[in-house]
């Protein structure tokens, strides 16, 4: 009887040990709640400074150069993501300072979710509105990027760099650590897009309905390499569906929708010091076609797509600040399916500039612009616009 009694106050006690853990261990687990972070980053530009041509404006790029322009809050935006649980990882981003007919508007730049197939998150499904994985210089992050504005090449393909739709990646674990790694480190990495990208997506562009019933499909590949002490990245990438115009000016002839589709290369060597950035593309889409003559009207027709650019930069880190100086030449010809009757567009860039690093949670940039943009639409069949203006920015990390 000792002994049993013994035994039984020996299994009591080992019960309330467990229950003690079990109850401990609830507590120190975290609720979904208390796994989200939050950060951000703010720009404030002025784009005026050393005008030759007030006329000189770009639609796609920021919207306060040239004539009327002024001080602009170009970015005001909130991060709210994390690892929720062992599978999913959500990624939440509002802008609050997107510009309509007045300036400062909020609306939704990211809502997705990572669906991890396995343990290491090596095999992803990204659903809800996200980059769409076309070009180096579109999935780099605006907080991160030198020119303060994308190309005209490569971003009229996927303006606003963003869409609803599914999309999967794959990266072994060991090349995830080393796009974290290209980002944490100040050496202008595009982030996880994974070795692998496919997707589909609705194709009209961020925050617009789906107007027919032909989706966009695309895919990337890309990979990096260490080679001597240096990081170099290369990639192919493609996509193809059908757009209808966005707005068109009444009497222009046009169809319901347009093939939509491009090719691009990219190469970027991280700065180390020396860095480049290099990226074209071709492929075809809608574009404004003006009349010859009085039998014939304004139309949006098919047209042929091409365009690039190449960033040269330099990182030198002195006195724990950083300053990268930079060079970037850009060419674009080809239709622009986001603006009126897909406006036409020959254009021609250069730029340079610096990114004064001076603190982690402030930068200011600056940069010279040598411009010439000739475009066409029913407004102005013939608008020829050369011109040079010097741009700063003020950037707040948070």
């Amino acid at each position: 009887m000792r002994i049993l009694s013994i035994c039984v106050i020996v299994f009591c006690t080992t019960l309330v040990v467990m229950a003690q853990q079990s109850s401990e261990s609830k507590q120190a687990e975290k609720k979904w709640f208390d796994k989200i972070s939050l950060r951000g980053y703010t720009q404030v530009r002025y784009n005026r400074l050393l005008e030759t041509n007030a006329q000189l404006k770009c639609e796609q790029c920021d919207r306060s150069i040239g004539d009327n322009g002024g001080f602009f809050i170009r970015r005001a935006r909130l991060i709210f993501s994390g690892q929720v649980s062992d599978n999913v990882f959500i990624y939440i981003q509002p802008d609050f300072a997107s510009t309509a007919t007045d300036l400062h508007f909020a609306q939704l730049r990211d809502a997705y979710f990572d669906l991890s197939l396995d343990s290491l998150r090596e095999f992803r499904f990204r659903i809800g509105q996200s980059k769409i994985p076309y070009g180096f210089e579109n999935l780099q992050s605006s907080q991160n990027r030198l020119p303060l504005d994308r190309s005209d090449a490569l971003n009229s393909a996927v303006p606003n760099e963003r869409d609803l739709g599914v999309m999967f990646y794959w990266a072994p674990a060991h090349t995830r650590k080393l796009y974290s790694d290209l980002v944490s480190k100040g050496l202008k990495g595009s982030g996880d897009y994974g070795v692998l990208g496919l997707g589909v997506h609705n194709g009209q562009t961020t925050n617009k309905p789906e107007t027919n019933n032909t989706p966009h499909i695309v895919a990337r590949l890309s990979y990096p390499w260490e080679v001597a002490g240096q990081i170099i990245e290369v990639g192919l990438q493609g996509y193809s569906g059908r757009i209808a115009p966005l707005s068109s000016t009444t009497g222009v002839a046009k169809v319901a929708d347009y093939l939509d589709e491009r090719t691009a290369v990219s190469i970027a060597l991280a700065p180390q010091p020396i860095g480049l950035l290099a990226e074209y593309n071709w492929g075809h889409g809608p574009r404004f076609i003006a009349a010859k003559d009085t039998t014939e009207k304004n139309r949006v027709s098919d047209g042929t797509i091409e365009g690039g650019f190449a960033t040269l930069f330099y990182k030198i880190d002195a006195g724990g600040q950083h300053f990268i100086p930079f060079v970037r030449a850009q060419y674009y010809k080809g239709g622009k399916k986001q603006e009126l009757d897909a406006r036409y567009y020959d254009m021609k860039e250069v730029e340079f500039g610096v990114e004064w690093q001076a603190i982690s949670s402030f930068e200011l940039t600056a940069t010279y612009v040598i411009s010439e943009r000739n475009t066409s639409d029913a407004a102005k069949i013939a608008n020829n616009q050369k011109g040079n203006f010097l741009r700063l920015q003020a950037q707040f990390n948070y």
